[in-house]
């Protein structure tokens, strides 16, 4: 188990303005949307696809339930990864990440080069067989000798949170009056990415956060949690920070830049944050659904005309990763890389 410090360490102390309120309320109207649809032979997905749209425009946030996932899966894993986190210090480290290569577990990770209150352990889903042509980029995983069972779980798991990754993309695709299957192609070689996320108790949970104010970076996150809770999400209403209750095998998806950017703003990532607590350990397991490296996002052409022109200028994401995973490394001089740097007239 790694050891935090109990004394506070300021390189975890968060600016006034973004340490967490003593009393958060849990969220009410976060949009809670039933998958069955999908699994029927009934055919009829409009009023699902119309419930989609309302939650990208309102929240950027919504939960699924009846998503395909078996309930015993998501037991395994979490057992799983209970399991890698409990072990010592020096057997976790045998596959610790480096700067080129930022796969394998982590404990000082950085977010708006705050340091976060958590370990992590990153395995990409697909390794890739060709070059990325991302300077410095290296994408191999690091399985750990122990659990024995880790990475066959993980592949697994892998494999069904990809294909709910696909149903909940062509579900976007067609609230922006597009093809079910247009955004697919992106994800030929994709660089989606698993995240393992430990967060443990904290002595100062007023100073520190697990994870500081961010928005996701790629197409979409799914994300699975344990009972603790903890996430929270900023409301667009009104800019207060609401706990997502956790609700159980239930996935929370969120709206990530680049959907944005394809969306020329229609939808906008959802900016959330981890806060910690001082009693307990609280897990969960991240899916980032990235696209290839090779990707060069911009506003989708049939969403912009002369009435509603691109808002972004193009970037390349093998880069716009490698910058933002540097920093996450490390503590920068520098403000972290946004897709704000590529809107118009910036």
């Amino acid at each position: 188990m790694v050891q935090f410090p109990v004394q506070v360490d300021q390189a975890f102390v968060q600016s006034p303005e973004h340490r967490p309120k003593p009393v958060i309320s849990e969220a009410d109207g976060i949009p809670l949307i039933d998958l069955s649809p999908l699994f029927s032979n009934s055919g009829e997905l409009e009023p699902l696809v119309k419930q989609v749209e309302t939650a990208c425009k309102d929240w950027g946030f919504f939960q699924v339930i009846n998503h395909g996932v078996s309930s015993e899966l998501l037991k395994i894993a979490e057992k799983a990864e209970k399991e890698f986190f409990n072990l010592p210090e020096e057997e976790k480290k045998k596959v610790k990440r480096d700067e080129m290569n930022p796969l394998g577990f982590y404990e000082s990770e950085h977010t708006k080069n705050v340091r976060d209150w958590k370990e992590v352990f990153d395995l990409v889903v697909y390794e890739p067989d060709h070059d990325l042509n991302v300077s410095g980029l290296e994408l191999k995983n690091k399985w750990p000798q122990f659990p024995p069972s880790f990475k066959e779980t993980f592949e697994e798991y892998a494999r069904k949170v990809e294909k709910l990754a696909f149903r909940l993309l062509e579900l976007i695709a067609q609230t922006l009056n597009l093809h079910p299957k247009r955004l697919n192609t992106f994800f030929e070689e994709q660089t989606s990415f698993i995240r393992l996320n430990h967060y443990p108790p904290c002595p100062y949970p007023d100073l520190a956060l697990g994870v500081g104010r961010h928005k996701d970076a790629g197409a979409l996150t799914v994300l699975y949690q344990d009972s603790t809770g903890g996430l929270d999400v900023k409301r667009r209403s009104d800019g207060e920070w609401i706990r997502v209750k956790p609700i159980p095998d239930s996935f929370i998806v969120n709206v990530g830049d680049i959907i944005q950017v394809w969306s020329n703003d229609k939808y906008e990532s959802a900016e959330h944050r981890v806060s910690v607590n001082s009693q307990k350990d609280r897990f969960s397991i991240p899916f980032f659904f990235n696209p290839a490296s090779q990707t060069n996002v911009k506003p989708l052409d049939e969403l912009v005309d002369d009435k509603n022109p691109p808002k972004y200028d193009e970037y390349n994401w093998g880069e716009f990763f490698k910058t933002r995973k540097d920093s996450n490394y490390k503590k920068l001089e520098v403000e972290n890389i946004q897709i704000s740097h590529f809107k118009k007239g910036y």
